[in-house]
């Protein structure tokens, strides 16, 4: 079952990957796992009818119980069947419903086999939370199935509609789950179901449970979500609001009815729900012109016509709805592809079009009579038999005095005989010669587009033929719930039973039935007079948009585009909470060291002066320069305290920090509040003071609450022992608390995607201006080309530069910003030094990067180490130098480090040890001696990536970014964004006679 899970989760990703070449016969290919995990599952039939049932079990989260168990008994395997089944057959009807030509349709295959994997996990579950886990991928697959048109809003919507409307179920069921998981000891669903734990906090998560379930199968009051999502493809509709998602919550209920059928509510809840859904969806159904929506409210019927029968609690009602589960998803699905059919070779649904089609299509009539018979309960169709015994299992509890028995019998019967009616409007409103109509023309189609509506169809004709030899199957699952009420034998499936009161109720539903169609104008006379009642729908749009007023009067409110304002209200919330929580504590230390060694007093005094006049500073540049004093005070600190690893990665971070700060002021004024002022001086210095004091009184709690002593005394033999290495800071980082470091490595790639995107305008695609790469044969063409050329003449009458190529023609430019900063703002030295030690640099981090592991260094302060390189490189030449710097995309640079990161997490998994274990190979190698390598190395390299990629993305954004957007500024036209560079170029860009200089000094 596992291995059937994988295959689905493997096709889904290979149908997107080579789908797009494939064309239409891509659904081909992916319905061959449906059918094969059909034929698997058939296979473990005769297990699964001898009793046994199979249990596959993978540990998940071992210290939660949380297991991936996958468990096979009689109702799993027959969900798994319809399943697999009608999903197979459905990707077979895809081939012929669309066209090669139409677009997403590798999506549309891949989200569509992921889903039945989905359900087939679902159905398969029996840990509640993983459970659960698949039912909210149905949720997403299905958003994403409802909204394969794109380009349609009403698509979109109804999308969005169903994902809103069953996940909130979904959440509260969740919240059920948990409780039943807490209350039974166990997240297994076997187990709670056989030992059930009771109470009241039992009987509020079963109602939660409940309501996810509705919500699910679209059951009053969620039902409103089906009918819009037949804007999806008709498929869709097909399998998943007929044949399997909305089945899962049939099935939820079914699976719990045997151990919560008498919990207080549930059959309260059930029946009720049940019998309003069935009659109104019937109602609502012979309003409808459009054949979807006929078949849309006509399965929102019968989702509560099952839920009374699989949720009423006894014996023959739990056999009568699992056989009427069957046939449902057999003649709903076979509706649907009908109705893809007709649509598909008529251009219309709207059954006042549609006349003379029966025919035109006698084949495709048959089908539609025998799936229209099953749903309606006409011999000898396997829905006649389910009805029957429906039927009798609710008359035999009504005949006990049961007050839910006789409100379902009833509401059975009145559903019943709508069901009839839309189903012979539905058949005269697809096949029928209507007067004043002209008849439709009916474009032949290839016989296979029928295949999986015939072979439905009557599968539903030979389940109803042979229900007595199926009875004891479905017997194996109604025999885990109780008789019920009345003396009499237990019911079996069978086509005939005799003249009895259920084959009298049946006739009476067929023929009101019928006469409610005959009747049909004076019907739809009637429902026009009470069309003012309200709508679910209308309830729905009333809170989404209560929803939207509330969230926009919030905004306006709270999000003035004031940053002062964000912050004091986030540290004002601070400082509350923390004084309630300070308040309430009883651990206040007895004694306090102000200083160790009298060096940190004189660094704390200058940290604080630091502070304090950071805060009085007038101008931007000072302010961040004095910020940065308590920067470097802390680096001493940690100096002081024998961590140099820690040190050094706060000295350059806040030299980073710092660099970063001074490229974005460059934006702004040079002086605090010259365009706004300065405004609520005291208020903002009490919240200051506030804050300082309050970070103080906790820092002081947090040292003197420890009970115990802290783990991380066993740390250094833990690096040794475990991560065998000395250094114990970067041996935390890398393997003792790789997981934190991997979540600080995605901080760390999102705030740089954010800072990337706040500045770039259209695009996040690096155009850094690089030197053109030659091949050798290009260079020596360029020797042998003249030495000089005429200069390139500019269209207004200035004169031009070559960008790229030095005076010798060939020979590369060494230091690049020559051609691009005017002469006054260039420093020769700072070019030459930062030229000679640029590689020196990107060696030492390298070296820190290897060495880390032992001695202070590792991946962060190697990375923050070649950052600086690069860092140089743009101060000195600008962003020209940059583009020849950094060869790469910082954006590859970013993925390809957490790539690393991710495979040095997985690949322990494929050697049967935990994520994220190192270990280590050691050896005498000739020359160069004792050598040792730990393969957490590899986690350190992932850092070392994305430190470096982080840097760049800042400089390329907050620096060469932010220069060419002061240059369009400046001149007032674009400069080129790809620019040929150092070697090769010949690029042309013309100098003005007069005019302002760019940032970096050149003439624009």
């Amino acid at each position: 079952m596992i291995a059937a899970l994988t295959a689905f989760a493997v096709a889904a990703v290979i149908v997107a990957a080579v789908g797009r070449r494939i064309g239409v016969s891509l659904f081909l290919w992916a319905s061959l796992v449906p059918f094969a995990v059909f034929v698997f599952t058939a296979l473990q039939g005769p297990a699964v009818l001898s009793g046994e049932i199979p249990e596959e079990t993978v540990p998940w989260i071992p210290q939660l119980a949380i297991s991936l168990t996958l468990r096979m008994d009689v109702l799993a395997w027959v969900l798994s069947l319809v399943v697999t089944g009608v999903g197979g057959l459905v990707l077979v009807y895809c081939a012929r419903y669309f066209r090669d030509d139409e677009t997403g349709l590798a999506r549309f295959a891949a989200v569509l086999v992921a889903f039945a994997g989905a359900m087939y996990g679902l159905v398969t579950s029996d840990d509640v939370f993983v459970l659960f886990v698949f039912w909210e991928a149905t949720s997403v697959f299905s958003y994403l199935l409802i909204g394969h048109y794109t380009s349609k809003q009403a698509s979109r919507g109804a999308a969005l509609q169903a994902l809103i409307v069953t996940t909130a179920g979904g959440l509260a069921m969740l919240v059920g789950l948990v409780i039943l998981s807490v209350q039974g000891g166990t997240s297994s669903l076997s187990e709670l179901v056989a030992d059930p734990p009771a109470g009241t906090a039992v009987t509020v998560a079963v109602i939660l449970v409940l309501v996810g379930a509705l919500s699910k199968s679209a059951l009053v009051p969620f039902h409103f979500w089906l009918p819009a999502a037949m804007a999806a493809p008709t498929p869709v509709s097909a399998y998943l609001h007929a044949a399997a998602m909305v089945k899962a919550g049939i099935y939820l209920v079914a699976r719990l009815a045997p151990g919560y059928h008498d919990s207080p509510g549930w059959q309260e809840v059930i029946v009720t729900v049940g019998v309003v859904t069935m009659i109104l969806g019937g109602y609502r159904a012979l309003r409808q012109h459009d054949l979807k929506l006929v078949l849309a409210y006509g399965t929102v019927s019968q989702l509560g016509f099952l839920v009374i029968v699989v949720g009423f609690g006894t014996r023959d009602a739990a056999l009568a709805g699992l056989a009427l589960l069957v046939a449902h998803a057999l003649f709903k699905s076979t509706l649907f592809l009908v109705v893809g059919v007709i649509d598909h070779r008529t251009g219309t649904r709207d059954l006042r079009r549609l006349s003379g089609l029966g025919r035109q299509t006698p084949v495709l009539l048959v089908v539609t009579v025998l799936a229209l018979a099953s749903m309606a309960g006409v011999p000898p169709l396997f829905g006649f038999v389910a009805k029957e015994a429906v039927l009798t299992s609710l008359l035999h509890d009504a005949e006990t005095g049961s007050v839910w028995g006789l409100v379902a019998l009833v509401g059975v019967v009145v559903g019943s005989i709508l069901t009839t009616a839309y189903s012979l409007r539905f058949l005269w409103g697809a096949f029928a010669r209507k007067k004043g109509v002209e008849p439709v023309e009916f474009v032949r189609e290839h016989i296979d587009f029928l295949l999986a509506p015939v072979i439905l169809s009557l599968a539903g004709l030979v389940l109803g033929l042979a229900a007595h030899p199926i009875d004891p199957v479905f017997a194996l699952y109604a025999d885990t719930l109780p008789a019920g009420g009345g003396d009499h034998e237990p019911y079996y499936l069978a086509l005939w039973h005799g003249l009895e009161p259920a084959l009298g109720l049946t006739v009476v539903s067929l023929g009101v039935g019928a006469l409610l169609f005959w009747q049909r104008e004076r019907v739809s006379a009637l429902q026009k007079a009470v069309s003012f009642l309200p709508r679910a729908s209308d309830g729905y749009v009333a809170i989404m948009a209560g929803i939207d007023r509330t969230a926009s009067r919030t905004t306006a409110t709270t999000q003035r585009g004031s940053l002062p304002f964000y912050l004091a209200t986030i540290l004002v919330v601070f400082i509350a909470s923390s004084i309630v929580t300070l308040s309430l504590n009883r651990s206040w230390p007895s004694t306090a060291v102000l200083f160790d060694y009298p060096a940190q007093l004189a660094i704390g005094t200058l940290m604080i002066m630091g502070a304090i006049a950071a805060a009085l500073s007038n101008k931007r540049f000072q302010a961040v320069v004095l910020v940065g004093v308590t920067g470097y005070g802390m680096a001493a600190l940690f100096a002081l305290h024998g961590a140099p690893d820690l040190a050094l990665t706060q000295a350059l971070i806040e030299t980073i920090t710092l660099i970063a700060f001074v490229l974005v002021l460059r934006r702004l004024p040079a002086r605090l509040g010259d365009r706004n002022g300065r405004t609520h001086t005291v208020a903002r210095a009490v919240i200051g003071i506030a804050v300082g004091s309050v970070m103080a009184a906790i820092a002081v709690v947090a040292l003197g609450a420890r009970p115990g002593a802290t783990i991380s005394g066993a740390f250094p033999s833990l690096a040794v022992d475990g991560g065998h290495g000395k250094n114990v800071v970067n041996v935390t980082l890398v393997d003792i608390r790789g997981w934190d470091t991997m979540g600080e490595i995605a901080v760390l790639i999102v705030a740089a995607t954010g800072v990337a995107s706040l500045v770039f305008i259209t695009s996040r695609a690096d155009i850094l201006p690089r030197p053109e790469r030659r091949t050798r044969a290009q260079r020596f063409l360029a020797r042998v080309r003249p030495l000089r050329e005429p200069a390139p003449v500019v269209p207004d009458g200035g004169s031009a530069v070559q960008i790229g190529d030095s005076a010798e023609g060939d020979r590369r430019a060494w230091l690049l910003a020559g051609r691009k900063i005017a002469p006054q703002n260039r420093s020769i030295l700072l070019e030459v030094v930062v030229r000679l030690i640029f590689h020196a640099i990107i060696v030492v981090s390298v070296y820190l990067l290897f060495a880390g592991h032992n001695t202070p260094g590792g991946g962060f302060a190697g990375g923050l180490v070649a950052g600086f390189a690069f860092v140089a490189r743009y101060l000195a030449g600008g962003r020209y130098e940059l583009g020849a710097a950094a060869p790469l995309d910082a954006g590859k640079l970013l993925g390809a480090g957490l790539l690393t990161v991710t495979a040095t997490a997985l690949v322990p998994l494929f050697f049967g040890v935990d994520a994220l274990t190192s270990t280590w190979v050691e050896g005498e190698v000739p020359v160069l001696g004792h050598l040792e390598f730990v393969t957490s190395t590899f986690f350190d390299i992932g850092v070392y990536l994305v430190v470096v990629g982080l840097v760049l993305d800042v400089l390329r954004s907050l620096g060469a970014e932010v220069d060419r957007q002061e240059e369009e500024d400046d001149t007032g036209s674009s400069v080129p964004q790809h620019d040929a560079g150092g070697e090769g170029g010949s690029e042309t860009i013309p100098v003005a006679t007069s005019g302002p200089t760019t940032n970096e000094g050149g003439r624009a």
